[in-house]
């Protein structure tokens, strides 16, 4: 719809949802943070849905918090208290979702980043922790931020508030590469067709193993993960990919190619 400030598309099991709200830099306002809440929902309960990008309209990607509607909004009432459950819908959704940056983002906007299972962004596109600067402190973001982060970057950037360019934000692990602003849909396009070949219970229990803590004893980790590796190995799809690759065809979740008749 026009009047929508997130859009919702779907083609070839790739869900691309759009943050358009330019005319505020896309910031988390409150009518964004709810269409952004049941778009997410959307793609994650659509089993056709094999892929998220979340992209976005204008020059910045997302500015963070929409400061305006903070001003003079009491504790309980600041919109980052919805904040929260939507980093979480990103971090634990079972589909691998790709963040596709074509300008800066800021402050909750680089939450949104981390919080993807890929970023790419154009080489020109800028970062900063501006929280501080502001006398707010970037609390809630860093639950998905500094697990991608080096240590040392995380103090300086964090304390600073110093903005940086996605050279430095790829070579940290904030994102995963830096591209030409000609070659980005390119480069979106080869990470979700890689992801699309993957079995999609597959690709949520992995997931959720990459994200969850591991004891430090190597005994249990190892039996925890046999346990895993065996169920898939004997689940349906496992025995689907074994069939697949020794008959040299594609496994069944593999999209179809898309013709030319299609909208």
């Amino acid at each position: 719809m026009a009047d929508e400030l997130v859009h919702y598309e779907v083609r070839r099991g790739i869900a691309t949802i759009t943050l358009d709200s330019p005319h505020n830099r896309n910031a988390l306002s409150a009518r964004l943070r709810a269409e952004l809440t049941g778009h997410l929902k959307t793609a994650t309960a659509d089993d056709a849905v094999r892929v998220i990008v979340l992209s976005h309209t204008g020059p910045v990607f997302c500015s963070g918090m929409d400061l305006k509607e903070a001003g003079g909004a009491s504790a309980d009432e600041q919109g980052v208290n919805e904040f929260p459950a939507i980093l979480e819908q990103l971090w634990t959704s079972p589909k691998p979702v790709v963040a596709r940056l074509a300008g800066p983002a800021r402050a909750g906007g680089v939450g949104l980043v981390a919080a993807c299972d890929i970023a790419i962004a154009v080489d020109t596109a800028t970062f900063a922790f501006s929280e501080v600067r502001i006398g707010v402190v970037p609390a809630v973001i860093s639950v998905t931020v500094l697990p991608r982060l080096l240590p040392r970057a995380a103090h300086e950037l964090f304390l600073t508030g110093e903005t940086f360019a996605a050279p430095r934000a790829a070579a940290i692990g904030l994102i995963n590469s830096a591209v030409p602003a000609d070659d980005l849909d390119a480069e979106v396009t080869r990470y979700t067709d890689m992801l699309a070949l993957g079995a999609p219970n597959a690709l949520a229990a992995t997931k959720r193993m990459l994200r969850e803590p591991r004891s430090s004893e190597l005994g249990e980790v190892f039996a925890d993960m046999l346990a895993l590796s065996a169920r898939h190995f004997g689940g349906p799809e496992g025995q689907e990919g074994i069939a697949a690759f020794v008959g040299k065809r594609k496994p069944s979740w593999v999209p179809a190619e898309e013709t030319g008749d299609e909208d």
